[in-house]
């Protein structure tokens, strides 16, 4: 019987990841971080590998992709077979909090959907900070609180259905971890989002084909694992107006 801990094993096992905004927001994050032909980037929780691999398509930049889960690289190596970008993408399992890569090595370091999800985020920042080159960016993609106070009970909420206790952060708490990692010229862009917008955002990120097939793993996995449904419950119990609370920030910081 299969061990699912989380949602995040459950994506892994169907093929599935999810940042808030979707390729609009990644796009975004692209041109702020002056992504473009001969870059060489590193894709911090590249999950299924959808953003490295069209970063390497659109831009023919080299591309390294990192993923805490082994079955994130399988789909991720899938992935790039299929989008003809082998010889200008690499993925390889790691741990975001502890990368395996030299100083100063990437022209631009990204991250999207996962500072959120780490506790010392300030640690994981540090390091995306140290492999980026001097000159380099360092550009983050995350859930942000664009409405405060936020109820209570809803940060408690998300933090325990997120990995090792994570949180949102608001906009100052972005900047505040890219000072805290040395960078500069830092831009903040908070972008409001709401349930139709993420899910024509989720449409066009994976295409109708590749959607119907996780939606099949997916019902076939609800059918036959208990941990699967007892997971997707918790899931199910996110507040109907978070959305009025939380967008999404794009954060870029150059070393």
């Amino acid at each position: 019987m299969e061990d699912y801990k989380s949602i995040f094993d459950i994506q892994a096992e169907v093929g599935l990841t999810k940042q808030i905004g979707g390729l609009k927001a990644t796009e975004e994050l692209v041109e702020l971080c002056h992504i473009d032909r001969g870059k060489y980037v590193l894709d911090v929780g590249c999950g299924v590998g959808l953003t490295a691999c069209y970063l390497a398509k659109r831009y023919s930049c080299r591309v390294v992709g990192v993923d805490i889960r082994e079955k994130m690289i399988d789909w991720s190596n899938e992935r790039a077979r299929k989008e003809g970008v082998e010889d200008r993408v690499e993925f390889r399992v790691a741990d975001a909090q502890d990368l395996p890569f030299e100083d100063d090595l990437f022209d631009v370091v990204i991250c999207e959907s996962v500072v959120a999800l780490v506790q010392d985020k300030q640690r994981m920042v540090n390091d995306l900070a140290r492999v980026t080159k001097p000159g380099g960016y360092v550009g983050l993609n995350e859930s942000t609180w664009i409405k405060t106070p936020v109820p209570t009970e809803w940060v408690e909420l998300l933090a325990s259905d997120l990995s090792d206790k994570g949180q949102t952060l608001t906009s100052d708490g972005w900047v505040g971890l890219l000072e805290g990692a040395g960078l500069r010229d830092i831009v903040v862009r908070i972008h409001e989002t709401n349930a139709r917008s993420e899910s024509v955002n989720f449409l066009k990120r994976y295409g109708l084909r590749d959607l119907l097939r996780i939606c099949s793993r997916s019902l076939s996995l609800y059918f036959r694992s208990p941990a699967y449904r007892s997971i997707a419950k918790e899931a199910a119990g996110v507040p109907k107006n978070l959305l009025e609370y939380m967008g999404y920030g794009i954060c870029v910081g150059r070393k």
